[in-house]
Parts: C-alpha cells; sequence; structure tokens
C-alpha cells in the first residue's frame, strides 16, 4: 500500500472534483483531473480535454478561492477518461467524483481499476450512495484498498471528511487514509457506516426537511425561520433557507429524493418526501446562489443592493421582509450559547414554540440513528459541527437544555426515543456525555454503553488544558499556560482578542516568566480570531476626552511589548489563526518565527481606521521587504511594496498568501489542520531552543529613502487623490506613513534605527488620532464592522 501520497488522480471535474483537486495543490501534492470527452472534439487534444481543462481553469474566478494561492494551479493537470486511465498509474491515490448516480459510478470505477498502481488507494467521493454496492463491481484483490472519502464543500474551507469503509477494507488503508487526511488535509475524521447519506448529511438534511414542516405547522415565512435557525441556536448565518441556496435546490431535493426509498424502516421517513413547491422551483430553473435565484435574490437597482425573498404560495419573490421575535433579540445579549439554548427553546412564546419542535425532532431522530449510521452519539455531534458549522451537535445541545427536562419533554411529546436513552434516564444520569479518568465517554446503543469520545492527540482544547491545571497566570485579557516540554503558552481571551491594556500586561509578564523558567514561548489561542487588533473603543474614548498622554503611553506600551517579544532571551514562536488584524498581525510578526494555520487572514488594516500601524508593523513590514533585496542601493521596491500593502489595506487569504506579502518570512511555516497549531507551535519553540537559539538585537542601521521616499510617496498619492481614487484624508494618512517607512526627512541612503521608525509611527498616530475624521472611521467601524473612507 502507498504509504506516501505523491500524486493523485481526481476523476470527474466538477465542482467538487476540481475543488478537491486544489485542495490536494494546497497541500503540495500534484493532481491529475480527468473528466469526459465531448461529443465533438475529434482527434483534437485540446477539444478532446476541454471539460476537464475549463472546470480548473473556473478555479481561479471561484469566490471565496479553493486554492492557497495562484502559483499552486501549476500542480493540477487536465486529461480525460478516454485517452489517459493510463496515467493512473501515476498516482498514489485515485478519487472518483463523477455525478452521483450509482450506475455511471460503477462504470467509471470498473473503467479505472485496470490501471491503477499495485499498491495505490481508491475511493469515492460519494455524498450518500453505497459503497458496498460500488465495491462488488471491483476486482477482488482491489477491495481491500477501496473506501468511500467524502469531502464536504467546498473542501479548503470545510473540515468534515466522512470516511466509510466497506467490510473488505483492510484496517491499515483505513488508518492511512485517516491519518493522511487529519494531517495533510487538515480534516476533521468521522468513520460512518456505509448507509444511506453516512452521517452528516442523514441528519442534516432531517433537521431541515423538519423545519420545513414546522414552517407549513406554524405559518412562518421564510426570513422567520432564517432567523430562528441561525446563529440564535449557534448555527450558521446561513441557517436553513439560505444554506438550501448555497448547496443548491437540485442538490437538496436529489438527496432528499434518493434518501426516501432507502430507508424504508426509518421512522421520520415521510419527511424526506419533499414539498410540492421544491419541486416546481427546480423545475421553473431556481436553483439557488448558482441560478441567481432560489429561496432568496439579490438584485442590483440604482446602486443599491436589494434582497428578495420568494413568496413560497405564489413562487413570486417579493422585498425581504425583517423577521421579528422578541425573544431573539433578548436572546442576542447572552453570550453563553447554553443559556441563550434554555431561553429560547424553553420560551412560551412563537419563536420559543418554534424552536423547541425544531430541536426536538433533530434531538430525537439523531438519538435514533446511533448504532445504524455509526458507533456512538459522538460521532454524530462532530459530523454535524464539522459539516454543518454547528456551534453544539444535537447530543451537546441536549446537554446544554438539560438531559433529564429534554428527555421528559420528548416523551410528552411522543417523539420516539431509542432504549439507550431510556436506559439512561432510569439510572439517574443528568447527562449524556460523562467523564471518567479524565477520558470523555459518549454513549453507544448498547443501554447503558459508553465508549471514548475519539479524540486527536494533536488536537488541544484550551479548556482542558486549563481545567487539567495547566493555567499558571491569568488576568481579564490572557492566560498564560502551560504547554508540555518546558514550553509556555500566552493565551488571548478578551472579546475578538483585542488588545487591550490586560493583553499587554500578561504579555511582558509572559515574557519574564519565559527568561526565568522556561525553554521557549508559544503565543496562540483556540478562539476563531487570533487577534481583531487593537482596542478601536478605548483608543477612541480616550482620544474623545483629550487623553493624549494615556493614548502615548499604551501605544509605547504596544511597541514595548511586540519589542519584548522579538528579543526575548528563549525564542518565541506566534501561532495566529483566524482573523489576525492590525495589532494581532504585528504581535505575530513580533516573534522569532511564525507557525500559522493554514487559514490565517492577516493584514495591516489600520489605514481604514484612520491610523498608521504603530506597534512596529511598519518597521518590521518594512525591513522584511528590505531583506528580499537582491541589491540595497536601490530601496525603492521595498519602500513601495511596503507602502501599497499598508496604504491598500492587504490582508492575506491565507499562510501561504501571507508569506508572499512579507507578513510571514520566507522560512515561516503553517499547519494545514487548525487543531494542531498548538502542538505544531509547541513543537516548533522547543526545537528552536534545542537548536543553540540566539536572541536577536534591534537593528541600528536600517537604509532608508528619506525625502526621496517622501517625494515619490507625495506624487503617487497627489495622483490618486486627483483622479478621485482616495480623499484629503487618505491623502494625509497616505504622506505620514511615507514619513514614517523614509525614516524622516534625512537624505536619500541614510541608515536609521529600529528605535528611530518605532518613534515616528508613535508619533504619526499621535498626529492621526487627533484628527476628526479619524475618529468617525473609528466610530463608523464600531458600527458597522465596515471601513469609511471620509
Amino acid at each position: 500500500m502507498a504509504r506516501q501520497i505523491r500524486k493523485v488522480a481526481v476523476l470527474g471535474s466538477g465542482v467538487m472534483g476540481s475543488a478537491i483537486a486544489a485542495h490536494f495543490a494546497n497541500a503540495g501534492v500534484p493532481s491529475l483531473v480527468l473528466d469526459i470527452v465531448p461529443k465533438d472534439a475529434g482527434s483534437d487534444p485540446v477539444k478532446r480535454n476541454a471539460v476537464a481543462a475549463a472546470a480548473v481553469a473556473a478555479l481561479k474566478k471561484t469566490s471565496p478561492s479553493p486554492i492557497f494561492a495562484a502559483e499552486r494551479m501549476d500542480l493540477i493537470e487536465t486529461g480525460n477518461l478516454e485517452d489517459h486511465l493510463p496515467r493512473l498509474k501515476e498516482a498514489d491515490w485515485v478519487i472518483e467524483v463523477v455525478k452521483e448516480d450509482m450506475a455511471i459510478k460503477k462504470i467509471v470505477l470498473q473503467n479505472a481499476a485496470p490501471h491503477l498502481a499495485p499498491g495505490a488507494i481508491f475511493s469515492s467521493n460519494t455524498s450518500g450512495l453505497s459503497l458496498t454496492g460500488m465495491a462488488a463491481v471491483l476486482p477482488a484483490d482491489l477491495r481491500p484498498r477501496f473506501l468511500g472519502t467524502h469531502f464536504f464543500n467546498p473542501p479548503r474551507y470545510m473540515k468534515l471528511f466522512e470516511v466509510i469503509p466497506t467490510a473488505d477494507t483492510a484496517p491499515e488503508v483505513l488508518e492511512f487514509v485517516c491519518s493522511y487526511a487529519q494531517d495533510r488535509l487538515g480534516k476533521g475524521i468521522v468513520i460512518a457506516k456505509d448507509t444511506p447519506n453516512f452521517i452528516a448529511n442523514r441528519v442534516g438534511v432531517h433537521a431541515m426537511m423538519a423545519t420545513v414542516r414546522v414552517m407549513q405547522e406554524m405559518e412562518l415565512s421564510i426570513e422567520e425561520v432564517d432567523a430562528l435557525t441561525g446563529p440564535a441556536i449557534g448555527h450558521p448565518k446561513t441557517a436553513t433557507f439560505q444554506l438550501a441556496d448555497l448547496v443548491g435546490l437540485d442538490t437538496f431535493l436529489h438527496v432528499a429524493d434518493n434518501l426516501h426509498p432507502l430507508v424504508p424502516d426509518d421512522e421520520a421517513r415521510d419527511l424526506f418526501v419533499a414539498p410540492d413547491y421544491l419541486r416546481q422551483m427546480v423545475a421553473k430553473g431556481l436553483l439557488g446562489r448558482k441560478s441567481g435565484g432560489g429561496f432568496y435574490k439579490l438584485e442590483k437597482k440604482g446602486g443599491e443592493k436589494v434582497f428578495y425573498a420568494l413568496d413560497l404560495a405564489t413562487l413570486e419573490y417579493r422585498e425581504k421582509q425583517k423577521a421579528r421575535f422578541p425573544e431573539i433579540d433578548q436572546g442576542k445579549t447572552m453570550d453563553d450559547l447554553g443559556e441563550r439554548l434554555r431561553f429560547l427553546a424553553f420560551g412560551k412564546g412563537k419563536a420559543g414554540q418554534a424552536i423547541w419542535k425544531i430541536l426536538a425532532a433533530t434531538l430525537s431522530y439523531s438519538a435514533m440513528r446511533v448504532g445504524e449510521i455509526c458507533d456512538q452519539a459522538a460521532e454524530i455531534d462532530q459530523a454535524l459541527c464539522w459539516g454543518f458549522n454547528w456551534q453544539l451537535g444535537p447530543f451537546a445541545t441536549w446537554d446544554a437544555l438539560g438531559f433529564r427536562k429534554v428527555t421528559e419533554r420528548l416523551r410528552a411529546d411522543k417523539l420516539p426515543l431509542p432504549a439507550w436513552v431510556d436506559a439512561l434516564y432510569a439510572a439517574g444520569a443528568e447527562n449524556l456525555y460523562k467523564e471518567e479518568g479524565g477520558v470523555r465517554l459518549s454513549p453507544t446503543a448498547l443501554p447503558g454503553g459508553f465508549a471514548p469520545v475519539p479524540v486527536d492527540p494533536r488536537a488541544w482544547d484550551f479548556d482542558v488544558l486549563r481545567r487539567g491545571k495547566g493555567e499558571i497566570k491569568r488576568n481579564p485579557g490572557a492566560s498564560l499556560l502551560d504547554l508540555g516540554e518546558g514550553i509556555l503558552g500566552l493565551e488571548f481571551h478578551s472579546k475578538m482578542n483585542a488588545i487591550g491594556q490586560d493583553t499587554l500586561n500578561m504579555l511582558m509578564t509572559a515574557c519574564d516568566e519565559a527568561e526565568k523558567n522556561w525553554r521557549g514561548l508559544v503565543v496562540t489561542n483556540g478562539a476563531e480570531a487570533f487577534s481583531a487588533g487593537a482596542n478601536l473603543m478605548m483608543l477612541m474614548m480616550e482620544a474623545m476626552e483629550g487623553n493624549w498622554e494615556d493614548i502615548d503611553l499604551i501605544v509605547r506600551a504596544f511597541q514595548r511589548a511586540c519589542d519584548r517579544l522579538e528579543f526575548c532571551g528563549v525564542p518565541v514562536v506566534t501561532a495566529p489563526a483566524g482573523l489576525a488584524l492590525g495589532g494581532g498581525c504585528e504581535v505575530t510578526m513580533g516573534g522569532n518565527a511564525v507557525r500559522a494555520a493554514a487559514e490565517t487572514y492577516i493584514g495591516l488594516v489600520e489605514f481604514g481606521a484612520g491610523v498608521i500601524p504603530a506597534g512596529g508593523g511598519c518597521a518590521r513590514l518594512y525591513q522584511r521587504n528590505l531583506a528580499m533585496l537582491l541589491d540595497r542601493k536601490d530601496l525603492q521596491p521595498a519602500f513601495r511594496k511596503t507602502f501599497e500593502t499598508i496604504g491598500m489595506v492587504k490582508v492575506a487569504t491565507s499562510a501561504e498568501e501571507a508569506r508572499q506579502i512579507g507578513f510571514l518570512k520566507p522560512g515561516d511555516s503553517w499547519s494545514m489542520n487548525r487543531s494542531h497549531l498548538a502542538a505544531d507551535a509547541r513543537d516548533l519553540a522547543l526545537a528552536l531552543a534545542q537548536g543553540n537559539f540566539a536572541p536577536p538585537v534591534p537593528d541600528q542601521a536600517i537604509p532608508v529613502m528619506g525625502t526621496a521616499g517622501i517625494a515619490l510617496a507625495e506624487s503617487v498619492l497627489y495622483n490618486m487623490q486627483e483622479g478621485g481614487y482616495i480623499s484629503e484624508h487618505d491623502r494625509k494618512i497616505g504622506r505620514l506613513l511615507a514619513h514614517v517607512l523614509s525614516g524622516g526627512p534625512v537624505p536619500p541612503g541614510s541608515t536609521v534605527s529600529h528605535q528611530h521608525i518605532l518613534d515616528l509611527e508613535r508619533e504619526s498616530f499621535m498626529r492621526l488620532m487627533g484628527e476628526r475624521k479619524t475618529l468617525e472611521r473609528m466610530e463608523h467601524i464600531l458600527k458597522t464592522g465596515k471601513p469609511l473612507r471620509n
């Protein structure tokens, strides 16, 4: 069996096939993508490969991008299923991703089988068809290497990877695929039984169909349903009908239609009969976003975006209306999801009744499926959290609401419950999940049975670290944690991990503590945002009150903190994930090395708030761009790149792009699996400590353009304002940015110290904080989350 995946082949270049190839490219693995030959292609190779070539080319225009950086496209080759099947022998893993039609899949599998290399893995990316049925058409010696591998769309962004072995799949093949997908593709693995629609789609589609029934029973509108089934209950903003539009209504209908005949013994089988209006919508071409309209439609009128919702009675669009539920508004004040769920689900109003009915149907159905579609309850929770982006899966939701209270109410509503739930209730259990000897357990279908929750040993949970007495110090903004192996961790935990005085104080403490008692320091956290930047509200209030000395002290403290990271006596690894904006980017750049999550969205965005970076961001980005110069006699490329990156508020949309822009150094690295980030960063810090680490010293001779740089920037800014591309205030900010990056009004070719540039940063920041238009920008961002160009 292949122990390395040096190349993959993808059979089928549709939306999923090409995106799967793109994600392998993200992992650095080349691929060969094959599809059908067009009928009129003749013998022209270009025409014969046109289907696959067009699909792969479309990746460049897809949003959000399925690929980390444009250069990765070079790893994808295209061909066709008639001429190039012999090339399958080049691949260590062949993935079938053709139309979700069993007859077509069997033909493709049969045709491909003779061409596979002796040790190659063969898998189908089916979303719910029988793998056992497919395996039946394969040679007996290939069946041990065959299994189902269900990527969720889009593969780059969706964590869930359902793996479906057949009775013939070799254990070592199953283990290898799970390990590879977890480590190299960044996936969360759930092993599913070979049952219709597997786990996530079986429960997820049921939840959507149950919601549709509640909507009909309670005469709710589309907008009302989405208000009830989105963030209010810990589900994504796409909620129910926006999600259906995103998936595609034809796909949704296809899944439901396929499922109904395949589950004759399912107690909720009738729910999978799609409503008539859904069939009419598909017949009319209202397929969702891909057709321009589904349950919702967006149009531009007079330069303004107008949203429409479908009236299901007439199948005509009307302007979208805001759903009004006082309970939902009140629930928004509750940050704790469990508290919010209890408030909403047990409420007496219309919202409470609807939410209970929707949740109750999912809880009952999920419980009835344990043992049928998976071995234990936790696997359903993981599948729904990773595949549908729910914050809590069905069983975690049940525990949050209260196991006994919910069980009693489900019984009162005469919803079916399996014997294992009855047994737990009879035994006096207060929760579905339990912990024994530090091991988390979840129920199995055997009454009274429990199994250890599947755990990835490199996926660290910061809450578990704290409960395990790993927390050393704590304040409202940050904590110090023992990461093991002599490595100290600094974790931010303010709202959006905004950087305030508490964070800065703990950062300084972390460096002091690390130098005294530890081998290295890692700055990371488990939140969705590493840090959204400085506390804008605090800065704006200080400016409005005229507390200029306080602002100056805050900026100085931030500069010292970032310098303390870079020049600490032990190696410091910063490990961002998600948003690392403004001050979060500056903290990241302050480390000796960066181990980022692949999905890191990082940038110096201060310009949009009416200021410039003042925590060393200008200095460090300029120095990184300087380091890339082959000829330091011409400083203009480094100056221009830094000026444009900050002035145009460039945000990298991947760690790889961050390295191209300069937020990461050429030697910095990233983790494909976000859950492995803290462990990977810890290992990197340990390796640096073991490698005779010597802390850097502040650069005292940084070459700058001086007055030549200021003049160059002024010329560019003048032309941009005259052309209507920037405002007068943009130009003012740009001048001060150029002043900093040029080292001030010094002769061209002068050298200045690191501290000199920091002083220029701080002085320019202070000047801009005194501008009314800067405060207007900050206020607008705080109110709307969007920048204002005034």
